[in-house]
């Protein structure tokens, strides 16, 4: 991996120079050079980080075998791992080596169809994720490693990372670290067990809620880096739960800026191409739950519908992704979250003959308008009525807010955090409340 001068100086730490190794004079105009880049002169004002790099360096001179401790070299190797990569440009050798020439078992992390082309392997000593899209709208060589190298050194605890990339044709396929865990769908709706959830406590669910609000507010507030960012893959299905505090991890983190679905040129496309794209997508993201109720004939039409559940209205309007978008999929994901149920769902008219479409949004604006009772009866019934109401009346609204027909009055992920945030802080004081004292033997037999 080709490194840039900023990645090796901060993966590599630099030696702590002795008082008398820094004022030693070069006659050599290469040595001078060299000495000036590799050490750093301290203020002759503050004779307090003199004497704290000599005693260092004491230190360190007095130390017995190798000079350095394990405990010091295991910290650095773990900074070295957190902090973010250069991008690695993978050539498509390397990817068709790995995926044994894209003929290997394809993986998937839920058990809904899913036909995106997705696959587990080992590139350059990694376990990886590779994903293989299709470019929405062509970007440039020279754009599009430019934008490869701002995304890769965004870290956060809530988004996978980014590894690299490798183009050809049509295609890039990006490569991702593996994550061990399971996506929000498979942890809300088993199709094995219907009743059964790992989410079974108010509080697991609020670590999620708040893992994403300040995964989604890094990204587009907090990169620190010159690109409005947009994620524009928001939904269940791309969310990993891990075990065993049930943190969440966000999915395809870039893949909008890196496919071009970001690009002010894509809203100015035909109806029938933009139809074809779509459905295209969401034949991909489509659940099978909701593929098997439908009726042959307007399978088409219904996959459409089937995803969009977590697209804003002026997205599926115009198709440029914005910040606002993802707000809105962002609020569909929460209340998918606490109820438990589909985002959409279709019921079959007898009278009519017909699929009568219910939203997820639609019940939530209904139980809110109901009280405490009504938001009690639409939470998922799997938290057996053990939950802060008042939390969840205030959640629920923010969450509602969030889907706002208007993308104006949607509020920004920043000030979302920091509700969520709060909210989590009072159903941690709930939740110490009502749990049993621990240490306290009871015993039920006779004296």
């Amino acid at each position: 991996m080709c490194k840039t001068k900023k990645a090796t100086d901060a993966s590599e730490p630099r030696p702590v120079l002795s008082r008398s190794q820094r004022t030693r004079p070069s006659h050599s105009p290469g040595a001078q050079s060299s000495s000036l880049s590799h050490s750093v002169i301290p203020s002759s004002s503050n004779p307090a980080s003199d004497s704290y790099i000599s005693s260092s360096s004491y230190t360190k001179a007095t130390s017995s075998g190798t000079g350095t401790s394990i405990s010091s070299r295991t910290s650095l190797s773990s900074l070295r791992e957190s902090l973010p990569e250069n991008p690695h440009i993978y050539h498509i050798s390397e990817i068709r080596a790995a995926t044994n020439n894209f003929l290997a078992k394809r993986y998937s992390s839920s058990s809904s169809a899913s036909t995106a082309a997705c696959w587990r392997c080992n590139l350059r000593g990694r376990d990886t994720v590779v994903f293989q899209r299709k470019f929405r709208h062509k970007i440039q060589t020279s754009q599009l490693k430019e934008r490869l190298s701002v995304i890769c050194r965004s870290h956060h605890m809530s988004i996978i990372k980014l590894l690299g990339a490798s183009v050809s044709g049509d295609h890039i396929y990006l490569v991702y670290e593996f994550v061990e865990g399971s996506n929000l769908v498979d942890c809300l709706r088993n199709p094995r067990n219907p009743s059964f959830t790992v989410l079974s406590n108010w509080m697991s669910r609020m670590q999620i809620a708040t893992d994403l609000a300040h995964g989604i507010d890094y990204v587009h507030n907090k990169t620190g880096l010159n690109l409005s960012i947009v994620h524009n893959h928001i939904k269940s299905s791309s969310i990993i739960v891990t075990e065993p505090s049930f943190n969440a991890k966000i999915c395809h983190f870039g893949t909008a800026q890196l496919c071009g679905e970001t690009e002010e040129e894509v809203a100015v496309e035909t109806d029938t191409s933009k139809r074809e794209t779509e459905i295209e997508e969401i034949t991909e993201e489509a659940e099978a739950t909701s593929l098997r109720k439908l009726k042959r004939s307007d399978s088409g039409d219904r996959q459409f519908e089937g995803v969009r559940g977590y697209m804003s209205p002026e997205f599926r309007s115009s198709g440029v992704a914005t910040q606002k978008s993802d707000v809105f999929s962002f609020g569909v994901v929460i209340l998918e979250l606490f109820s438990g149920e589909e985002v959409l769902k279709y019921r079959f008219d007898k009278k009519t003959g017909n699929f009568v479409r219910t939203s997820l949004m639609d019940t939530a604006e209904a139980a809110t308008a109901e009280g405490s009772d009504g938001l009690r009866r639409w939470m998922d019934r799997r938290l057996n009525d053990s939950f802060p109401v008042e939390v969840a009346q205030k959640l629920i609204r923010l969450a509602l807010d969030c889907v706002h027909v208007d993308p104006d009055k949607r509020p920004d992920m920043g000030r979302v955090a920091g509700k969520i945030s709060k909210l989590y802080l009072e159903s941690k004081k709930w939740s110490d409340n009502v749990n049993i004292p621990t240490g306290i033997s009871v015993s039920l037999a006779p004296r």
